[in-house]
């Protein structure tokens, strides 16, 4: 079984990694936590596959399960369903003293894991990642957040989870869209940390080696992003090297209204801000290339019309991590070899045109 430590000021938890690891699931929590009511969160996409599965085996544990379901989509992640969790909740008469896990993708962490740090001001909170993406990426580090019309994740908190549970089996029930879509995430996190983890990149050529090496593919990623959130857990320096590829990416995905995926969004943005770093000869020769032939591989877009509309630089201009006037760009000069790069918000046009 992997293991990741994640040690912060305030608190430490294991993400542990290994197929087969829901079927132990039960066992794994009562060794964390002791007996209590809770609430197994979950949407209608991965409820019908997963949730009978974990609930039984909590029970069997001591656990008191309360099942909530949300509908399966971006639109979950809003006020109403916030409350309506939280009344749930009350009307079950959870206390302080009782837990959230979430099961499913990254839309059910962010509602849960945001559930749990408002719900009494803060109850314990255990993540059970069934989507690639989440399993590399939005699982670990504590954010959580919901939407606000067209402002994705614009109201939110840094709760961290008591523990992370990924099983790459879950993968068996994903399209290949959508392990594609977590493996955009990969290989960004690939590109920032090493030319040791690229070198594992190169071997991947399908959406079949992707699943064939998910064990290692998440241990990776996931032990680059523990680094960063133990070095930076606020988002004040460091961490925004994980935005690699999402200022772009996260205009054309606003944009194209469910059209893209959030991976998909993300493959674009990194080759197109490459290519602007590359033009400005800050990049090593070839390496924006290469970035997009393995994207390219899986089958992830590279290209957008979205890119360069006036409504893509109004998003840009209008992204959150704005910072007085200043946009932050990521990119990456060789593998391992990351920069941040300000420009003013007002001259964005004019750079991404370079």
């Amino acid at each position: 079984m992997a293991k990741v430590e994640v040690q912060l000021p305030q608190t430490q938890y294991t993400v542990l990694i290994e197929p087969g690891l829901l079927n132990q699931i039960g066992d794994l929590i009562a060794k964390q936590w002791s007996g209590r009511k809770v609430a197994l969160i979950t949407d209608s996409n991965v409820g019908p596959l997963y949730q009978t599965q974990v609930s039984d085996q909590l029970t069997a544990a001591g656990f008191t399960v309360c099942d909530y379901v949300v509908p399966a989509g971006e639109a979950s992640k809003s006020w109403p369903v916030i409350a309506d969790l939280a009344a749930k909740m009350a009307a079950d008469h959870f206390t302080r003293s009782d837990g959230v896990i979430a099961l499913g993708g990254g839309v059910v962490g962010d509602l849960a894991g945001f559930t749990a740090s408002i719900y009494m001001r803060g109850i314990s909170f255990i993540q059970i990642p069934t989507s690639l993406l989440a399993q590399v990426d939005s699982s670990v580090g504590g954010k959580t957040a919901i939407d606000l019309g067209d402002a994705k994740n614009i109201i939110g908190t840094f709760y961290q989870p008591d523990a992370v549970y990924i099983d790459p089996n879950t993968l068996d029930t994903m399209t290949d869209r959508y392990v594609a879509e977590g493996y955009g995430e990969i290989v960004k996190t690939a590109a920032l940390d090493s030319a040791d983890f690229w070198h594992l990149i190169e071997q991947i050529n399908s959406v079949a080696d992707i699943r064939a090496h998910a064990t290692e593919l998440s241990r990776r990623s996931v032990s680059y992003k523990a680094r960063i959130v133990m070095a930076d857990e606020k988002e004040t320096g460091q961490r925004q090297l994980l935005n690699f590829g999402h200022t772009m990416g996260h205009a054309i995905e606003l944009l194209a209204h469910g059209g893209l995926a959030h991976g998909e969004a993300v493959s674009v943005g990194m080759v197109h801000i490459m290519r602007v770093f590359e033009q400005l000869q800050l990049t090593k020769p070839g390496i924006t290339a290469a970035i997009e032939e393995r994207l390219k591989a899986v089958g992830l877009p590279t290209e957008s019309a979205l890119l360069g509309t006036p409504e893509f630089y109004e998003k840009i201009k209008n992204d959150k991590k704005n910072k007085n006037g200043t946009l932050n760009l990521v990119y990456v000069e060789d593998y391992g070899t990351p920069h941040i790069y300000g420009i003013p918000t007002d001259e964005v046009k004019a750079f991404f045109k370079e």
